[in-house]
């Protein structure tokens, strides 16, 4: 194992130098250094469904093109998702499923008792909420200084989002952040965390939403926007296990803070890195409608998704036996040739921008989707109204993970409209 690991880390500087066999985009270092598009064009070109023998979670399949991924995504009847979705393996003194690791119908169910959130209803009440708040967080910045985009801007207004979701007590928010990086940080995913302190902070966060869930039996939501509610009254979820809950939680956490918030940072950081792009948008806000799935696509907040063969399955030319599993490799099929007109370039006027992977396809489409892009839209828009430049000044640090597609700190100065 250590063997194929040095090697893969002498790959990150030229993915094209060794042999096929040891390219292993699953390393966290490959993420982390921003070296994997040299890796899946690689793999896109010369072995699109890739078998990995070794890797520090054990063999499995690479799937790096978009129609493949799609094909995959859409086939649960043949791709399971119930032995989870990261490479990682569950472990069986701590596993916390939940409604995106698992198949019809339980799946349906579980997913339908919380969509009511993300309804287009539910979505206009939280239009003003968002653009306030969204308002309030940036003129509060700093003019002129040096700061940490990711933690002023990014994290602190995914996380108002999350609170008001869950209810959840708003002077504690940052308790979510912790949580959700806890949840994805872990050695056993190839994270800086331990095992235990993660499993010690997921604890923590089951007994804290398990005295909010007692509060909220028997009591219906009032304005439909509080998850915790519709789970502890709907005959569907009400008797959930203790673990299942925790591992809805964390799934709803997750998908709430990490996909958002990453692409809150990346949209900052691509249109510093095209100048020619962030003129065109200054020139025209109109095409922040166009921009904020762009955005979204070229940064591909989550990399992947797991599936497990439950038959023998062709693809690709490559036969995939029962219990292989599969790597869904979206950060791959987001920049492919072949589908998309020049993947590799950011263009925030694209003629069809919400072509692409970053949100899934088939019965696990994100549910949150309209209301991720809503919150870049509507961040973008106030943006715009006070600033004549958002500058990044700095090289901007990355997570430890081959899961998240995310940032620790992004240095950045504001410049105020004149």
């Amino acid at each position: 194992m250590s063997e194929a690991i040095s090697l893969n880390q002498s790959a990150l500087d030229d993915p094209w130098s060794v042999p096929l066999s040891e390219l292993d985009p699953s390393q966290p270092s490959v993420f982390q250094t921003d070296s994997q598009f040299g890796f899946f064009e690689r793999l896109r070109a010369e072995d699109p469904v890739h078998y990995h023998e070794d890797s520090i979670f054990g063999p499995y399949w690479s799937i790096t093109k978009f129609n493949d991924i799609m094909a995959v995504d859409k086939d649960h009847k043949r791709f399971s998702s119930d032995p989870g979705i990261t490479l990682t393996e569950r472990q069986a003194d701590f596993s916390t499923p939940n409604f995106i690791s698992m198949d019809p119908p339980k799946h349906d169910v579980q997913r339908k008792a919380v969509t009511g959130v993300v309804a287009p209803v539910n979505l206009a009440k939280l239009e003003p909420i968002i653009r306030e708040r969204a308002a309030t967080i940036l003129d509060s910045l700093p003019i002129g200084e040096t700061f940490n985009w990711v933690d002023h801007v990014s994290i602190e207004l995914t996380t108002q989002m999350l609170a008001t979701l869950f209810d959840f007590p708003f002077e504690d928010r940052r308790k979510l952040t912790y949580w959700s990086d806890m949840a994805t940080s872990g050695e056993l995913a190839g994270g800086p965390t331990p095992e235990p302190a993660r499993r010690a902070a997921m604890l923590e966060c089951l007994d804290y939403f398990q005295r909010l869930w007692r509060e909220r039996e028997g009591i219906a939501p009032e304005v439909g926007i509080d998850l915790i509610s519709m789970m502890a009254n709907n005959p569907d979820t009400q008797e959930m296990d203790p673990m299942e809950y925790l591992g809805n939680l964390i799934l709803l956490i997750v998908g709430g803070n990490d996909t958002t918030r990453n692409s809150i940072s990346g949209g900052v950081l691509f249109l510093n890195e095209n100048p020619d792009q962030y003129a065109k948008l200054k020139a025209n806000p109109a095409l922040i409608t166009s921009m904020v799935p762009e955005i979204i696509r070229y940064q591909t907040p989550l990399t992947y998704m797991r599936r497990t063969a439950l038959e023998d399955v062709e693809l690709g030319g490559k036969t995939i036996r029962k219990g292989d599993k599969l790597a869904m490799w979206y950060v791959s099929g987001n920049r492919d040739e072949e589908v998309i007109d020049q993947p590799k370039e950011f263009i925030i006027d694209r003629a069809n921008p919400r072509h692409h992977l970053s949100f899934g396809f088939g019965i696990h489409r994100c549910m949150g989707n309209r209301l991720a892009e809503m919150q870049l839209r509507l961040l973008w828009e106030e943006i715009l109204k006070r600033f004549d430049h958002v500058e990044v000044v700095g090289t901007p640090e990355r997570v430890q993970s081959s899961f998240v597609r995310g940032y620790s700190d992004l240095p950045v100065v504001v410049h105020p409209k004149r």
